[in-house]
C-alpha cells in the first residue's frame, strides 16, 4: 500500500463527511420557533438557572467506567478460547491486565475514583 492510498482514506473519509452534513442541511424541515430554543431535560420545563457548573469529577468517573467496562469486553472472547490458543495469548493478556491495573493505580493516586 502507497502513500497515494493513506491520503486516499482521510480525504474520501472527510469528503463524505461534508456531503452528508451538506444534503442533510439541504432537505431537511427547518423550523425557527422560539419554543424550540427553549432549554428542557426529558420534556418538562426546567426550573431555576439552565446553565450551571458540574463538577468534573463526574465526567472523569463515567469515563474511568467506560474505559474499564470496555475493556472487559475484551477480555471476553480471550476467556473463551484460552484453552486454544496457549502460553503466549496468556502473556499477551498478562501484559494488557497490568497496563490496565497501571491505569487504575494512576486514576486511584490521582483520586479520580472519589465521590465527591
Amino acid at each position: 500500500m502507497g502513500i497515494e492510498a493513506l491520503l486516499v482514506f482521510p480525504i474520501a473519509g472527510i469528503a463524505l463527511i461534508l456531503i452528508a452534513n451538506f444534503l442533510s442541511n439541504l432537505i431537511s424541515y427547518k423550523s425557527e420557533n422560539e419554543r424550540k430554543k427553549e432549554p428542557y431535560e426529558s420534556g418538562m420545563q426546567t426550573i431555576g438557572k439552565t446553565w450551571i457548573q458540574f463538577k468534573v469529577g463526574y465526567y472523569l468517573f463515567a469515563i474511568i467506567f467506560l474505559i474499564f467496562d470496555v475493556e472487559v469486553v475484551f477480555l471476553m472472547p480471550w476467556a473463551v478460547v484460552f484453552k486454544d490458543i496457549g502460553a503466549v495469548a496468556f502473556f499477551e493478556i498478562a501484559i494488557f491486565l497490568v497496563i490496565l491495573g497501571i491505569g487504575l493505580l494512576y486514576a486511584w493516586k490521582k483520586r479520580a475514583l472519589r465521590w465527591e
